[in-house]
């Protein structure tokens, strides 16, 4: 037997799908139909659920599911993201190899989505085979960020040298330096001189430059950018310490290139 509810639900849910909009909150949805108890909405929900029309992706949030992804059981990552994060109220971008992705470097296809946001940590999400893994950081810089227009709206993601630094730094979330290496290889192309702008020095740690300048200058062949990486971080006064390559020991016994001052403890291999 069909509920009333259910019935209510559906076409509120066709409503809002019809303006344009693919996911919605407990809050609103409550808001919206008032002549209804919690619970009963509720139940509702759970039923629409089990019918594959509706996916709950975080508690209090839904997504709208459309014939066209029933099968899946869920949106791609990039269609909800930003709604999503908005209902959460944090502030995000989309990093390391998916955004690296967006800028053309789709050589390492990434199995699961990073997102990055502020303190205090979020739990990764993982729903009908996607896995969102959330990367904390103390700010988000926002004039380091690009807006890409999707089918529903707009996402942010790290520009080319935000994502090449994030990437180094946090490269074993990605599977490891020579990953990192491999993909940079392709992102590289995108990193331009009047990318190297002050708000970098507060958002990117130093070691991540030190590497990002080896790599250019040793492994990727791109004298000019290094160059220009090198004068600028001379400009803003940045200090080198000796660091290894791989952020791992061992670190002894290794050579030293004294400009970006690297042990090179690994060697680096591209995958063609």
């Amino acid at each position: 037997m069909v509920e009333q509810e259910d019935i209510t639900l559906s076409s509120w849910i066709d409503k809002i799908q019809s303006q344009g909009r693919i996911a919605f909150s407990l809050e609103t949805l409550q808001e919206e139909l008032k002549g209804h108890t919690k619970i009963s909405l509720k139940r509702a929900l759970s039923r629409l659920s089990q019918k594959k029309q509706i996916l709950s992706i975080h508690k209090g949030y839904y997504l709208i599911i459309p014939a066209q992804y029933r099968s899946k059981g869920i949106l791609p990552a990039t269609l909800f993201l930003d709604g999503l994060m908005s209902y959460l109220k944090r502030p995000y971008y989309v990093g390391l190899l998916n955004a690296a992705t967006f800028h053309g470097a789709s050589h390492q296809q990434p199995q699961a989505f990073f997102v990055v946001t502020t303190s205090p940590a979020l739990r990764p999400t993982l729903k009908k085979g996607l896995k969102i893994n959330y990367i904390s950081k103390t700010q988000i810089p926002k004039n380091l960020i690009a807006l890409r227009k999707t089918e529903t709206g707009y996402l942010k993601i790290s520009n080319p040298i935000l994502t090449a630094t994030d990437l180094i730094h946090f490269e074993k979330r990605v599977g490891g330096m020579n990953r990192v290496a491999t993909v940079l290889n392709e992102l590289i192309e995108t990193i331009q001189i009047k990318d190297f702008v002050e708000a970098l020095i507060p958002n990117i740690p130093v070691s991540a430059f030190q590497r990002l300048g080896y790599l250019m200058e040793r492994i990727f062949e791109n004298q000019i950018l290094a160059d220009a990486l090198f004068d600028f971080l001379e400009k803003n006064s940045i200090k080198f310490f000796r660091i290894p390559l791989k952020a791992s020991p061992p670190v002894k016994g290794f050579a030293l290139d004294e400009r970006w001052k690297i042990i090179i403890n690994t060697q680096i291999e591209i995958d063609e």
